[in-house]
């Protein structure tokens, strides 16, 4: 069999389940049975097949290969030929990976894990359901497919459950009910563990601030960019009475400016500012966007208004400036779903080591929205509508008072 094993994100291959595979070869004493080598696990007792797509990372053989998805949509295409996909902790896998993914796995029995017997190729699936709102859980546990089989577990289903285990979970249980749920129950919670924003969403979601908002085109929406070299996200935000009024939300990735300028025209808004971080506003757009221009010059080509922000001395100070501006925004919950998703996916890193002083958020596929909401706070400012235009009175011919005619 051929196996493709994938997560969402995977900077290094440490972080797939090369080890578990690796170490469960050495546990069963079938050393003699695969070749384990950095990026690939190989089973020796079958040749190499015939036809072999020179893109395969197997080169036409058994065993196992493995990838992170995340801007990895060309990627993907190479493992069409495989048996089966095992991706493993899902609860950051996203839509447009399972987009791409998906139908690369079609082959028709006998081919599959299952031989004859089976329904083809598969795709399996493990995963900690932490946000409701995750893709995989509404995928996989709220929308079944006819197709899909389900299986929850829990410590209840493991024999082997230590009893200092059991302790563990009795004392959290007692200390953290949320945590205690999420951890042993698989129950998911409203943030993430270490969420940057957790309280601050917390406090969103209790005064239902995650809402229909209308746009309102008698003011001006201001979008708020971060642009890197895997994705773009954009927030579009208005003011009103003291409100910051986030009403949309756009990201891709692998898209040319020429793309996201026609998403702003799309939307039909009246525009104010476009702000962009200040290391691309004025520098050659990055990753082939824009043919040598700066992304500023491009966007004002369209007619926009661009603004580059101004530059975070550091990133606490940017992260306090959005919790100092969180009691005033209001998410239309439809539109932005993605960006309060990222937003509560946000979260610290491992603690520092030596010689660092700061602990620093993860940079995946969250920060990107995270850090546009960081320019909105930066940069936000509340526009009035414009003013009526004043009425000059006029005089009037004299006429004569006669009150009852």
């Amino acid at each position: 069999l051929r196996w493709l094993c994938a997560r969402e994100t995977m900077s290094a291959i440490e972080e797939s389940v090369h080890t578990t595979l690796s170490s469960r070869i050495v546990a069963l004493g079938l050393q003699s049975e695969y070749s384990v080598e950095q990026r690939r696990i190989i089973a020796t007792r079958w040749s190499q097949q015939g036809g072999a797509d020179q893109n395969d990372p197997l080169a036409g053989r058994y065993g196992f290969s493995f990838i992170g998805l995340h801007n990895n949509n060309a990627g993907v295409k190479s493992y069409e030929g495989y048996d089966g996909c095992w991706i493993s902790e899902a609860q950051g896998l996203t839509r447009q990976s399972w987009l791409y993914l998906e139908p690369t796995f079609r082959k028709d029995a006998p081919h599959g894990p299952f031989g004859a017997d089976g329904k083809g190729s598969e795709i399996w699936i493990d995963f900690n359901p932490e946000l409701e709102t995750d893709f995989a859980y509404e995928e996989f546990i709220l929308r079944q497919s006819p197709r899909s089989v389900v299986v929850k577990m829990s410590w209840r289903d493991n024999p082997f459950f230590p009893d200092k285990l059991r302790r563990h979970m009795e004392e959290l249980r007692a200390a953290d009910p949320d945590t205690c749920d999420y951890v042993y129950e698989g129950i998911p919670r409203s943030n993430v563990a270490g969420a940057v924003f957790g309280d601050e969403m917390k406090r969103v979601d209790l005064d239902q601030r995650i809402c229909p908002v209308p746009y309102d085109p008698a003011r001006p929406v201001d979008t708020y960019w971060d642009v890197g070299m895997d994705t773009t996200a954009i927030w579009f935000a208005q003011g009103a009475a003291m409100q910051v009024r986030c009403i949309d939300y756009y990201e891709n990735k692998g898209k040319g400016i020429d793309h996201y300028a026609q998403q702003l025209q799309q939307r039909g808004y009246v525009y104010g500012r476009h702000w962009l971080p200040w290391d691309v506003g004025v520098q050659a757009a990055p990753g082939g966007m824009g043919a040598g221009k700066s992304l500023e010059q491009i966007l004002r080509g369209y007619g926009f208004d661009v603004r580059s922000s101004p530059r975070w001395s550091n990133t606490q100070v940017a992260i306090n400036a959005a919790r100092l501006m969180f009691p005033r925004v209001y998410f239309d919950g439809l539109k932005c779903k993605q960006g309060i998703l990222g937003l509560r996916r946000y979260q610290w890193g491992e603690p520092p080591k030596s010689g660092a002083t700061t602990r620093q958020p993860l940079h995946d596929w969250a920060s990107h929205p995270a850090a546009a909401f960081q320019y909105l706070a930066g940069n936000f400012a509340e526009k009035a509508p414009p003013p009526a235009p004043k009425v000059i009175p006029q005089p009037q011919p004299h006429r004569s008072y006669a009150p009852f005619g």
